[in-house]
């Protein structure tokens, strides 16, 4: 176990050992999540989709890569009634055959109160354990207002450049950040504590 932590923890720090210099204030993360809202509601449905569930997290950014160990990052903001609630970092790591890297959009879709509620007041949520994500396949012709809202967290990949093996979320920890601080490096203490 310890082993895979360090793992995990040298992947972080090999691909985002400069993004704590470069971590970003509110403003440039709300202006960087607007311009992807605006992208995103260009899909068919997704505007009555956001004005339906009851908040949704904004990832502009979050890059993804790996050589042999890996790892993925990103600075975003929590929307509820399409105003600015909170800013999380999301952030894993990951051991095993894998090259590559990829920067995406994500969009995390609270679709029920107790799911959006829980991950609030979560002191370090992490997809798959403290909630389960559904990863909407979204592609050509899709209509986005065809979700039934069955399931109480959807995700939305998207604006992917790079190659990347896997579209998965499961086992990213989503942790509330102060914009602009050094987040890199408090991601990796949590890790190896």
């Amino acid at each position: 176990m310890r082993k895979q932590r360090l793992l995990q923890t040298f992947a972080i720090l090999l691909l985002f050992m400069n993004t704590a210099l470069m971590a970003e204030n509110a403003a440039q993360i709300d202006a960087k999540a607007d311009k992807v809202i605006e992208v995103f509601k260009k899909k068919h449905g997704a505007a009555k989709f956001l004005s339906e569930v009851k908040g949704y997290i904004v990832f502009p950014s979050v890059i993804k890569g790996g050589f042999i160990v890996g790892g993925e990052y990103g600075e975003g903001v929590l929307r509820v009634n399409g105003e600015s609630q909170a800013y999380y970092s999301i952030a894993s790591g990951s051991a095993g055959f894998q090259l590559g890297a990829q920067k995406a959009s994500y969009i995390i879709a609270f679709a029920s109160q107790k799911a959006l509620d829980n991950f609030k007041v979560s002191d370090g949520w992490e997809a798959g354990v403290d909630g389960v994500v559904t990863v909407v396949d979204w592609g050509a012709g899709k209509d986005i207002s065809s979700i039934s809202f069955e399931k109480p967290i959807y995700a939305f990949v998207f604006n992917a450049k790079g190659l990347m093996g896997s579209l998965s979320i499961e086992g990213s920890k989503f942790t509330k950040i102060q914009p602009g601080g050094t987040t890199v490096y408090d991601e990796l203490d949590k890790l190896t504590d």
